[in-house]
């Protein structure tokens, strides 16, 4: 299911700014209200956003006063307000954004229903409902889908995409591609209260809440031990002033209910402002008065442990999250970093830390504060597992270690990690490992070396970036060489992917997250795929007017069939890992965490079988004859693409984020 006209309900502050963001990617929305005020509001914020935006780009001298004002006002012209339901009866994607009431919510999607296409997904923008029980007052729960945005919703990247009791996972798809497509940051989670981001950030505050209240300290003191202490991009009471203490309170007040008092503590001292109407910036008091402070206390206080509290809670609840299978070790940090600005985010500190020192940590924790910080299962059994974090080269995530040996040169984009029986080539190209000439040459030179060693059976091509895998060819570069030095560099390439086919020597790529165009292509010429719960597959060239160029026509369809690949190649969108499973595309799909221990699993058995009969059976598989035909097609037909008008179109569209015009020429 495809994008091609949304709507939002709701024109307050959210609304606007929704409207303005899908507006801002070139598709066509409705910007609904009941009250014609409030349409005129959400119109005008969305205004004021996007002329602001692009006044940033005038200033920093990208584009002219001129383009900027015509920009706008294309923006704009996407936007159609309304106080009926006009225009709803061809709309693809609906976003409530209504107040944060279940009934409320219910009523707009009953009325979705009714009017909207049978196709459409109906998404809220909801904070903590549950999204089962909203699609409840519909035909299709199938179909309804969180799609959680973050004030400001015009300048925070993170959507949490949530899965309710019925979403289907081509809703979830759907709804992710839509995130991406409107340039937001999508993960995935489940519907528990909090979902990621609120629950975890929440559940960490709370604790400092706890701290302040039973210690009766200045507020100042706190925020600023927090900004020293660099567990989070501002304090605390700063924080709830910015965002409006009633809609913090509602949220923390939420969690306790579900969760129980111990693990999420209520501040006092801000249900009694609220209750006073004193919510924040948005009042002009609340914690704060103008910039100042008005609640003193004490100010001499274990900074220390103050910081340890917060960062260990944090922690915790992610495990927490973790286990109930909310959502993935990717995810969880990704909506930190992301959506409440923890850098580093909770599984990768801990990895920097030492799982073994987390643990210790714990148990003192519990022992001095209480079972709320009693240390997670999985926790206690990576420490057992010797998974250690950075140190040991496998924690939460997966770390490099390569080679000093000076048998072989370490490249700078490529580096090589050597076993007992197997090698790992990790790819570490800043700052989506994309295939740059750079990358293809190292790759090669470390083929070579591996190949030409009788002790090295197996390879595993892994990613230093625990976020993405890598997202493709590097267009940039390949877009400004000269005919004959890309036609040479995609011979390169072709001829290592052979290479790695027809080898005694088993190629495993384990895939932990984004796998796109040429990178997807890279999985696709290795014996094995084996893809974390977090890995999403695409063939996106399609998008910048040329075609896939390192096997994609080919290697696709043996994997999943012609009519599948056709779809792929042809239409660009990714997949999850999933999916990737179903159809073919990947051997096994696995826990995030569990990646790295399966693959060097695959790596000791099939590196552990006899050579004459791996290469044997690798070479008469793949049908070598009528791949080498096909390649050189695909290579052939690639080159006049990539030398079209349409190219040039869409691959400089691409590099300016906008939408490119074909011509057909």
């Amino acid at each position: 299911m495809f994008v091609f006209k949304a709507a939002v309900v709701g024109a307050g502050t959210m609304g606007g700014e929704i409207a303005q963001v899908i507006a801002s990617a070139g598709i066509p929305v409705v910007l609904k209200d009941v009250k014609q005020e409030f349409v005129d509001l959400g119109l005008r914020k969305a205004g004021e956003v996007t002329r602001a935006q692009l006044g940033g780009l005038v200033h920093k001298q990208k584009i002219s006063q001129e383009q900027a004002d015509r920009q706008a006002e294309e923006i704009l012209g996407r936007i159609t307000g309304t106080t009926a339901y006009e225009g709803f009866g061809d709309v693809d994607f609906v976003i409530e954004a209504v107040p944060e009431r279940i009934e409320v919510k219910q009523a707009v999607l009953a009325e979705l229903d009714a009017i909207t296409p049978g196709h459409a997904i109906l998404a809220s923008n909801t904070s903590s409902l549950p999204i089962g029980e909203i699609a409840e007052a519909t035909s299709r729960p199938d179909k309804v889908v969180g799609f959680h945005f973050f004030y400001p919703a015009s300048m925070m990247r993170l959507v949490e995409i949530v899965e309710g009791a019925e979403t289907s996972p081509e809703t979830m798809q759907v709804a992710t591609t839509f995130a991406q497509a409107i340039r937001k940051l999508p993960i995935a989670c489940g519907e528990e209260p909090g979902f990621v981001v609120n629950r975890i950030l929440t559940s960490a505050i709370s604790e400092i809440w706890r701290f302040q209240e039973t210690h009766d300290l200045s507020i100042k003191a706190i925020d600023d031990a927090v900004s020293q202490a660099r567990i989070a991009p501002m304090g605390p009471f700063f924080l709830t002033d910015l965002l409006g203490l009633d809609t913090v309170l509602h949220v923390a007040q939420h969690l306790q209910a579900c969760y129980g008092e111990d693990s999420f503590y209520v501040h006092r001292g801000m249900q009694a402002l609220v209750e006073s109407g004193e919510l924040g910036a948005k009042t002009g008091k609340g914690f704060y008065d103008d910039g100042e402070p008005r609640f003193t206390g004490a100010t001499e206080f274990d900074a220390d442990e103050l910081a340890q509290r917060f960062v260990l809670k944090a922690f915790v609840e992610a495990c927490l999250l973790l286990d109930e299978g909310m959502a993935t070790v990717r995810d969880i940090d990704l909506g930190m970093m992301a959506g409440a600005g923890l850098i580093p985010p909770p599984f990768a500190r801990a990895d920097q830390t030492g799982l073994d020192e987390v643990l210790a940590a714990l148990e003192r924790a519990a022992g001095e504060w209480g079972e709320r910080y009693e240390p997670p299962l999985i926790l206690r059994r990576l420490v057992a597992q010797g998974r250690l974090g950075a140190k040991s080269g496998q924690g939460f995530f997966a770390y490099k270690q390569p080679d000093d040996d000076d048998g072989f040169e370490q490249g700078e984009a490529v580096t090589l990690e050597t076993r007992d029986g197997y090698a790992i080539a990790w790819l570490d190209r800043p700052p989506a490992n994309s295939l740059a000439p750079q990358v293809m040459a190292e790759l090669g030179r470390v083929w070579e070396h591996v190949d030409g060693d009788e002790a090295i059976r197996a390879l595993i091509l892994a990613s230093a970036n625990p976020m993405l895998w890598c997202a493709g060819a590097d267009i940039k570069a390949f877009a400004q060489l000269d005919a004959a030095t890309g036609a040479a560099l995609l011979d390169e390439m072709h001829a290592l992917l052979r290479r790695m086919e027809t080898s005694s020597t088993v190629t495993i790529a384990a895939v932990n997250a984004v796998a796109f165009g040429g990178g997807c292509e890279l999985a696709m010429g290795c014996d094995v795929r084996i893809a974390a719960e977090s890995a999403s597959f695409g063939q996106p060239e399609i998008n910048l007017g040329i075609m896939p160029g390192f096997g994609g026509t080919q290697r696709l369809p043996r994997l999943v069939g012609t009519a599948r690949a056709l779809e792929l190649n042809l239409i660009g969108d990714p997949i999850s890992a999933a999916e990737a499973f179903e159809i073919g595309l990947v051997n096994r799909v696995v826990p995030d965490h569990e990646l790295h221990d399966v693959a060097r699993a695959w790596a000791r058995k099939l590196g552990g079988q006899a050579p004459l009969a791996v290469a044997a059976i690798k070479r008469t598989t793949a049908g070598d004859a009528d791949l080498e035909e096909g390649i050189e097609a695909e290579k052939a037909a690639f080159g006049e693409i990539f030398a079209s008008a349409d190219a040039r179109e869409g691959i400089g569209a691409f590099l300016g984020k906008r939408t490119p015009r074909w011509t057909g020429t």
